[in-house]
């Protein structure tokens, strides 16, 4: 048939039969193998070789395409091409995953979501790396691998942990509110079509003119944010472990669209020294009465990949992926995250992990000094100088301004020191709101209090301890009412 294709080896040799081996010495099982048999060698490696490293954090996930349209007017506040002119349209891709557990397992278990959105727009890739929800549980980058560590399985006895996760946390308590928005009905989402993202992160908005201003990013589902409780969040995961991947997949295929409103609370520069919270914290939110949110765009999926390894498994996002129009701030944790997130890519994909499709940008590149390394399957820039300031190639450069660059104000200017930062008052008044606010919601409060509990209940008596006081400087009622829901749930277990 013409449209049928001939199977070949990978090289494009055609061969006969995709089951045969090669034998000598008769047909069947009496026949010996032979090694000179290259489709039953090439098969062999290639299966032992098919998986890639799996990300540390982030390995389970779902994913599909879509595309961003501009709803409003920005242009006041950001020169980033994709985001000037209402009614533009960029592609993207959107990967959301859990963070802890490892590919395959259940993806209803309370945890953080993560939100890789890359959108490919004419000045190059722009990443989104943000989570489910608005706060983190540090805000040194050094603790960010000690963090993860304590949510993920104990090194001797293979297990999930609860006396380790409760332990690091007891002793880093700026993660409070983090804590209280997992151990919410908000830690069990209903579908990821129901969940929200956020920055986190303090980033800057740029102009060609100079100007600049801080921004966090809220991206509100509009199909409404959904929870399972704890039950029904661990039913599902026994009968279904994929549950999330088969609601997110099935509803694009059938036409059924979710699309997420995407907004900045936007902040002067000068605002920063003076504002009532340290707005390079990311365990801190800017409250919407002090800076309201202003919509930016519409984000609608409307295409499943392909093919999920080549799409999905191969993605690679990174927070110092950044336009024109989009910069960093001092927020300590995106300045790491910056470096880690593209080395975790290097090691997992390779050197050249940005030519993979899902990764290469839709508009053009030239970049003859990045070259070389495995895996390189474009053109390598052919003869052109390999160097910088060559005389051989003229190379054209952007003819705007850096606006990316950080200004220090006085009072961030200082001695280098070592520090680490320590709980202070600060960090239970935005959890003790978020309590209030669970408060004004029909069995929210009590929903937080058995979630803490069941979880705490598998924790050592020092490290519950210590857990029951931390959660007294949030209120002490709230203290008091988890002690006595974990004393109980541990008698009845």
């Amino acid at each position: 048939m013409a449209n049928t294709p001939l199977y070949t080896l990978a090289e494009g040799c055609p061969v006969t039969d995709p089951t045969a081996t090669q034998h000598f010495g008769g047909q069947g099982v009496k026949g010996l193998v032979l090694l000179q048999d290259t489709q039953l060698i090439e098969t062999l490696a290639h299966f032992a070789r098919e998986r890639i490293p799996e990300r540390v954090v982030h390995a389970s996930a779902a994913g599909a395409f879509g595309e961003l349209e501009v709803t409003h007017d920005v242009s006041d506040i950001t020169s980033a091409a994709f985001l000037n002119g209402v009614g533009k349209k960029s592609k993207v891709l959107l990967r959301i995953s859990t963070v802890g557990p490892e590919k395959g397992s259940a993806d209803t278990v309370r945890d953080v979501r993560g939100w890789g959105m890359k959108v490919y727009t004419e000045e190059g890739n722009q990443d989104f790396v943000f989570n489910d929800i608005p706060v983190f549980f540090v805000r040194d980058p050094i603790k960010f691998p000690s963090l993860n560590r304590s949510h993920k399985r104990h090194p001797r006895t293979h297990l999930s942990d609860p006396t380790m996760f409760w332990d690091f946390h007891n002793n880093n308590q700026e993660g409070i509110h983090a804590i209280m928005q997992l151990f919410s009905d908000r830690g069990t989402p209903a579908s990821l079509r129901h969940i929200n993202a956020y920055s986190g992160h303090t980033y800057k908005f740029t102009k060609d003119d100079g100007t600049s201003k801080y921004v966090k990013f809220h991206i509100k589902t509009n199909q409404g944010v959904q929870s399972l409780t704890k039950e029904q969040a661990a039913k599902i995961a026994g009968e279904n472990p994929d549950y999330h991947v088969e609601d997110l997949f099935t509803a694009i295929e059938r036409g059924d669209f979710p699309s997420w409103t995407i907004y900045v609370q936007v902040m002067e520069l000068s605002d920063a020294e003076a504002y009532r919270w340290n707005i390079f914290d990311m365990t801190k939110v800017w409250p919407h009465s002090d800076y309201p949110l202003r919509p930016v765009a519409k984000l609608t999926l409307n295409e499943n990949p392909s093919n999920y390894f080549r799409d999905i498994e191969q993605a690679a996002f990174s927070p110092s992926n950044m336009v024109p129009g989009i910069a960093p701030s001092a927020d300590p944790m995106l300045q790491a995250r910056m470096f880690a997130y593209p080395d975790a890519a290097r090691y997992r994909l390779g050197v050249n992990y940005q030519q993979l499709p899902p990764n290469s940008a839709k508009s053009p590149v030239y970049s003859p000094y990045q070259r070389d390394g495995f895996m390189t399957f474009n053109s390598n820039y052919g003869g052109d100088p390999n160097y910088v300031r060559s005389t051989q190639r003229l190379v054209a450069f952007r003819d705007k301004p850096n606006t990316n660059a950080q200004k220090l104000h006085n009072n961030w200017v200082g001695e280098v020191c070592d520090f680490s930062s320590e709980v202070i008052d600060d960090d239970f008044i935005q959890a003790k709101a978020f309590w209030e606010v669970l408060g004004s919601q029909s069995g929210q409060q009590d929903n937080l209090v058995g979630n803490v509990a069941a979880h705490l209940k598998g924790a050592l008596p020092e490290v519950q301890k210590e857990a029951f006081k931390m959660f007294s400087q949030v209120d002490q009622d709230l203290g008091k009412k988890i002690k006595e829901a974990t004393i109980f749930a541990m008698v009845e277990s």
